[in-house]
């Protein structure tokens, strides 16, 4: 979970300016995405900024909490036998 939550529909003018040849804004600490990989599209005359999806299965499994659920055990039955 992100730890500066901006409310719903916040809004905030920010400064654009030139880094080398790109053109850059700075993201408020209200508006911090978590990771250091972000997805950008245009919609429009929008430009969309969002967090991108973890890289792998394994990133995206450390991000969950663990189970504290017990689960039953299961029998391990041996298999039935079958004609050949």
């Amino acid at each position: 979970m992100l730890r500066h939550m901006p409310k719903r529909n916040a809004v905030r003018r920010v400064r654009v300016f030139k880094n080398g040849r790109n053109q850059a804004v700075r993201i408020p600490r209200e508006f911090e995405l978590p990771g250091e990989d972000a997805i950008m599209r245009k919609e429009g005359s929008r430009l969309i900024v969002e967090p991108a999806p973890p890289k792998s299965l394994l990133a995206l499994l450390a991000t969950l909490s663990p189970l504290s659920e017990d689960f039953p055990l299961i029998r391990d039955l041996p298999p039935d036998p079958v004609d050949l």
